[in-house]
């Protein structure tokens, strides 16, 4: 496998967003990180090397050189990892790709989107405000509402995930692999219509 340097140049930029501590892990806000550590393994790259308050790798995609970046900022900060990486390699913003948890979807569905608001998302929040563009992928990853509405909305997205919803996410990562694949060749309706359920 070859190995970049920080000169590398690259066309693409796949963020996904969680949070970075162990205690994290299986939550459904990470559902982000981990879809980006399924693209990692798959596309044999290591997202290892640390910058812009990230850990990034570059892997190399058909004709596509693709940045991928987990930030450590915490979600509701994503937007000061993402908007610096994609500025040092000059990556424009209908360029990025967001994967992350969605609270209006059921669990497992994606909903596969070219631009829009936050849709009350943290992290997305931040990344708008950042590019200072709302024109940026985003593949968001179903993980089901809250049980009621009194439940604490923070409690329900650090909350893990039971086994049959795991498995229902874990289900879709080729699913998002190849939603990816197509977005980076410009295929949005295809992606669209293939993965938006």
């Amino acid at each position: 496998m070859a190995l970049f340097g920080m000169g590398g140049s690259a066309d693409w930029l796949i963020a996904g967003l969680g949070n970075p501590e162990p205690k994290y892990d299986g939550t459904r806000h990470n559902t982000g990180f981990a879809a980006l550590d399924y693209l990692a393994e798959t596309w044999q790259c290591s997202v290892s090397k640390a910058k812009w308050q990230g850990l990034y790798g570059i892997a190399q995609v058909g004709d596509h050189r693709v940045v991928l970046l987990k930030p450590l900022t915490y979600m509701n900060l994503s937007g000061q990892s993402i908007a610096p990486a994609a500025q040092f390699f000059k990556i424009p913003h209908d360029h990025v790709i967001v994967l992350c948890d969605d609270i209006a979807q059921q669990p497992g569905h994606l909903r596969i989107r070219p631009s829009g608001s936050a849709g009350g998302h943290n992290g997305l929040k931040s990344i708008i405000a950042s590019l200072g563009s709302d024109v940026f992928y985003r593949i968001r990853i179903g993980v089901g509402a809250k049980p009621n509405p009194e439940y604490d909305l923070a409690a329900w997205v650090l909350g893990k995930f039971p086994p049959e919803d795991a498995k229902l996410i874990r289900g879709r990562r080729q699913d998002i692999e190849q939603a990816c694949r197509l977005l980076m060749d410009g295929k949005l309706q295809q992606a669209q219509n293939n993965f938006n359920h």
